[in-house]
């Protein structure tokens, strides 16, 4: 059972729940935001988990040949789990995530979760088959985590505004420079790609931040939320320090040991601003119930790396 949670990277899959999860919340409306969590929003997280772990799994097979070179020790190249087992079961998940999301098309009455999770279908296949090894891999990644986020925000009706683009789109920036900081992480790392990674990172964060100056237009929060706007960029501007100062070691001793550290904690941190954006846009509540998934990754970390 460790081979199988180490092949769907466990800890991580607390950042896919921890998107839909905020990509519905920041979408809801009126006194239902603060209810139990409709079927729709469950249907969506299942997807969004299937579609993760489909793709760590199918990750892994199509890189067997380079794994048995640069990590001998996962578990497929280990010899733990069979490829061909590997393989199926990678493709019964993702069919599982496509079903999940067109039953949230089906609750919901509407069209979008369906095309969304089709999206999804496609750049994570698309990834882990044609695109990982390209110029386009990060992008096609980035992809992946904005599409993640509006699984969320279609089972709720969203995004309505202009501004709640802000995120999808940022987070999606955000996790390409995660992906091109990372290329790397296993051999020697390419100054470029640090540098670049580093860049995309701060840039999508920058971004997603936007969805709360533009919502706000200077004006007051969630009801919820007992903080001012100046507050809450003061926070998002702290933990935006956090991720740059590990990005930045591993820039200044490019070493995969300190690589592999800045990657961990700018994944970890996903969870971190998911709950930040939530507190803007649903108060305190539903924001300590996003960051509570912090236990989750912290946990599985202790029985699988998430790298």
């Amino acid at each position: 059972m460790r081979d199988w949670l180490r092949l769907v990277r466990l800890p991580n899959l607390a950042t896919a729940v921890a998107d839909v999860l905020a990509g519905f919340l920041v979408c809801s409306q009126g006194p239902a935001a603060l209810a139990w969590p409709p079927v729709a929003c469950w249907l969506a997280i299942l997807a969004s988990v299937a579609f993760y772990a489909a793709g760590m799994i199918l990750n892994d097979v199509y890189d067997l040949t380079l794994d048995r070179v640069e990590r001998p020790e996962r578990p497929l190249p280990g010899g733990a789990i069979a490829p061909r087992t590997a393989a199926a079961a990678g493709a019964a998940l993702l069919t599982l995530a496509a079903a999940a999301a067109c039953g949230a098309s089906v609750v919901t009455q509407s069209p979008w979760p369906a095309l969304v999770g089709a999206g999804l279908t496609v750049a994570v296949w698309g990834y882990d088959r044609h695109a990982k090894r390209t110029a386009v891999g990060p992008a096609v990644m980035g992809a992946c985590r904005g599409l993640n986020w509006l699984l969320g925000m279609t089972a709720a009706g969203g995004p309505q505004a202009a501004h709640e683009w802000l995120i999808p789109v940022g987070m999606a920036v955000y996790v390409a420079g995660i992906t091109l900081y990372a290329r790397d992480e296993a051999g020697r790392p390419r100054a470029a790609a640090l540098v670049g990674g580093t860049l995309l990172m701060l840039g999508g964060l920058v971004i997603a931040a936007g969805f709360v100056w533009t919502r706000t237009l200077g004006g007051p929060l969630a009801a919820g939320c007992r903080i001012g706007v100046r507050d809450w960029l003061l926070l998002w501007g702290m933990l935006t320090a956090s991720i740059l100062f590990r990005a930045v070691a591993g820039i200044v001793v490019p070493v995969p040991a300190r690589v592999r550290q800045a990657v961990g904690n700018a994944i970890m941190s996903i969870i971190t601003f998911d709950a930040v954006l939530v507190l803007a846009a649903r108060g305190e509540q539903w924001a300590l119930v996003v960051l509570a998934l912090l236990g989750w990754f912290l946990f599985g970390r202790q029985l699988v790396p998430p790298t």
